[in-house]
């Protein structure tokens, strides 16, 4: 038996499933942009995007990161990227949405989960694997819909990763849905200067026209 077992070929040791790179079903992340959207459009709403020439078509890593105020904030932010740059944009969610059912729904769209509770190293080694892969993280620095201090994770991500970060504004009234995306920040700024610059710029881009915007 030992014998057996020690002429056997080695198999591949499979890395840990929150370090393996999420891969996109293109049926799946569709259909959850489509179905997402439904809501604004029974509303009577409609999407506005402004600044799509600012992301790159795909290959090359990137991050989009956004002001955060709605649960559809994720699906209008992914809806907004051009789908002629071949992109599809993947996100960190709470780990307590990858209940039975909705967690295979979301893991074939390309999300992966996040603790939020404490230092989850093993979701940050996955989306420094999809950056790694010339992939598009999507990412609410706030962290919650609630708002507040911005986290300085996105910009540890941008330099681990080398990947410019497109800053975006999202914000709607009534039935209108405003996304804004700013010029990509490149991580050779620096944490700090990154940080600053992206909350100078989310806070701008998040604004109702006729305010801050510029």
């Amino acid at each position: 038996m030992l014998n057996h077992m020690s002429d056997a070929a080695p198999q591949p040791a499979q890395a840990p499933v929150a370090e393996q790179i999420p891969t996109v079903d293109p049926l799946v992340y569709q259909l959850v942009l489509q179905a997402t959207y439904l809501p604004i459009l029974l509303g009577g709403g409609h999407l506005e995007v402004h600044g799509r020439e600012h992301v790159p078509p795909a290959g090359t890593p990137l991050i989009l990161a956004a002001n955060h105020r709605h649960g559809l904030d994720p699906f209008v932010l992914a809806r907004g990227v051009p789908a002629a740059t071949g992109r599809r944009v993947q996100f960190m969610a709470k780990r307590e949405l990858f209940v039975p059912g909705l967690g295979a729904v979301l893991r074939r769209g390309g999300t992966f989960p996040v603790d939020r509770e404490g230092q989850d190293v093993g979701s940050v080694r996955t989306a420094l694997r999809v950056l790694g892969a010339g992939g598009t993280l999507g990412i609410f620095p706030e962290g919650t819909r609630s708002g507040g201090q911005m986290h300085g994770g996105v910009a540890l991500l941008a330099l681990k990763g080398r990947a410019p970060v497109v800053p975006a504004g999202i914000w709607h009234e009534g039935p209108r849905w405003v996304l804004r995306l700013g010029e990509p920040l490149p991580p050779s700024l620096g944490a700090k200067a990154l940080l600053a610059e992206l909350e100078r710029e989310i806070t701008r881009l998040s604004q109702p026209f006729g305010q801050t915007w510029a």
